[in-house]
């Protein structure tokens, strides 16, 4: 534990812990700071924070969120890392945003209006910080968000200021339809293509 670190049990603190059901219920609304730099080569762009994510402070939380196993096997990490231990990605030139940053039980419970502001907030970000890639994890909240509702997973045709934009499968143990493999490939292309441009 960090000097500024917050105690273990309370959002942020960096000594893994579980929610109780009080605190993942009060976690409802809250959002969760991004994890971001400038110059990043990757930031990543979940869908929004769930409750257990917003409860322990944390991106990509959840047991079961395949997200920390997915980047070390693609190589963005040389370790799995754990949610608490997610400030190391930003010397790795990886970030964490959501398209939404207020937390909930499921993103079904996102507007249509939220999605599309959203998206103009992240595009403000990427303006803002210059990451050379930004990749939104989530076809179907990214084709609500933008319009595109033929979007496929990969390399997109339009940028966010001057960053690609990629879009890739939600790593999240409740989205099974892809399989950790796969999944780890596309992420490998995301990752030779951000570290060579």
């Amino acid at each position: 534990m960090t000097r500024s670190d917050p105690p273990p049990g309370t959002p942020g603190s960096t000594t893994p812990w579980k929610p109780t059901p009080a605190q993942l219920l009060a976690a409802a609304g809250t959002t969760l700071p991004d994890l971001v730099a400038p110059s990043l080569r990757v930031v990543f762009c979940g869908i929004n924070p769930g409750l257990y994510t917003a409860a322990i402070g944390h991106h990509f939380g959840r047991p079961g969120n395949r997200f920390w196993k997915v980047i070390h096997l693609a190589g963005f990490t040389a370790t799995q890392l754990s949610p608490f231990e997610e400030r190391r990605l930003l010397d790795a030139g990886v970030g964490i945003t959501n398209l939404v940053p207020r937390a909930t039980a499921a993103a079904a419970e996102l507007s249509p209006a939220e999605l599309r502001a959203g998206l103009r907030r992240v595009e403000e970000l990427a303006r803002r910080f210059g990451p050379r890639a930004v990749a939104f994890l989530g076809m179907q909240a990214y084709r609500a968000a933008s319009g595109r509702r033929g979007a496929e997973l990969g390399l997109q045709p339009e940028r966010l200021g001057d960053a690609a934009l990629w879009l890739l499968p939600n790593p999240s143990g409740l989205q099974a339809r892809y399989q950790l493999a796969e999944m780890v490939e596309m992420f490998v292309a995301l990752r030779r293509f951000a570290w060579s441009h």
